[in-house]
């Protein structure tokens, strides 16, 4: 194992992900099923399966107990492994918001952070990694006078953001629907104001972030490839990981790494891509609806 190569992860989530790769990489080379695997260590194979995709936490134990019936003798290899799994195992910074926030969304947020390419569609509000606090707020609040968990929650939204400063290395690739931007936030007059501060914050990505690629599709497309609605994909090109894609609903949120879906979602985005605005002309859009605003 390439342990300097693990560590490159910003956070414990991807060191779970490459470990349980590692595990699995080190199962199938001896041809040994998760049932069998899950039998050694008092565990089912749904177990061996949530460990492999690094859904949860390993304990020491298990990590030794496997790696003797995968053939691993070498004490370095072993010791090595067991360095990783203690990192893996250290909380997050979003676990400082696991009262407030769904624990879904917590799960969600690692996986994101571990992530050095996001895709996102969204045909109902600006994501949140791109919103203005003001604009947050609002979404957040529903309107009404905030308590606590709702600030803590705007507070873990604008700390999600800290990464597109922090890491220039991370690209985003956002497909916005003509919906999503025009659409007010706040009551009147303060939602105007609202709205001027989110479309300077999105042409300020536009032109001040190379890492970021932002397209709008246009009313005029009608029925397009994403009718279904809104998702992101996260890849970990860094590591030989698989993509993942997320959906969120009401209230839920479910991480997918069936290969077709996955793949199913991936071909939307490139659709998309083509019926939406280029990056300039979407500039010129986000300009205009400005423009229009201040008018106003």
């Amino acid at each position: 194992m390439d342990i300097a190569r693990l560590r490159k992860g910003s956070g414990p989530t991807v060191r779970r992900m490459l470990l349980g790769h590692e595990l699995r990489q080190y199962r199938e080379q001896r041809g040994i099923s998760r049932e069998d695997a899950g039998n050694r260590i008092r565990a089912s194979a749904s177990k061996i399966s949530r460990m492999e995709l690094g859904r949860v936490g390993f304990k020491l134990r298990d990590i030794e107990d496997l790696l003797k019936m995968y053939g691993v003798t070498d004490r370095k290899v072993i010791k090595q492994f067991l360095e990783v799994a203690r990192e893996s195992n250290k909380p997050g910074w979003w676990k400082e918001y696991g009262d407030s926030l769904h624990k879904w969304f917590v799960r969600y947020v690692g996986f994101e952070e571990a992530a050095d390419h996001i895709r996102i569609y969204e045909s109902q509000f600006v994501p949140g990694l791109l919103q203005t606090e003001e604009y947050a707020r609002e979404i957040i609040s529903g309107g009404v006078e905030t308590d606590m968990v709702t600030e803590q929650r705007i507070e873990a939204r604008l700390r999600r953001q800290q990464r597109l400063d922090r890491d220039k290395d991370m690209r985003m690739w956002v497909i916005l629907d003509e919906a999503a931007v025009r659409r007010p936030i706040g009551g009147k007059p303060r939602g105007r104001e609202i709205m001027r501060g989110q479309l300077r914050r999105l042409i300020e990505f536009c032109k001040d972030y190379d890492n970021i690629t932002l397209q709008i599709v246009p009313f005029e497309v009608g029925a397009h490839a994403a009718e279904a609605g809104s998702f992101t994909l996260l890849r970990y090109s860094d590591f030989e990981l698989a993509d993942l894609l997320y959906l969120e609903q009401l209230t839920d949120g479910e991480i997918v790494d069936r290969r077709n879906v996955v793949e199913a979602y991936t071909k939307a985005m490139t659709r998309l891509s083509v019926a939406a605005a280029t990056p300039d002309e979407t500039l010129e859009m986000l300009e205009e609806m400005l423009a229009d605003l201040e008018r106003d």
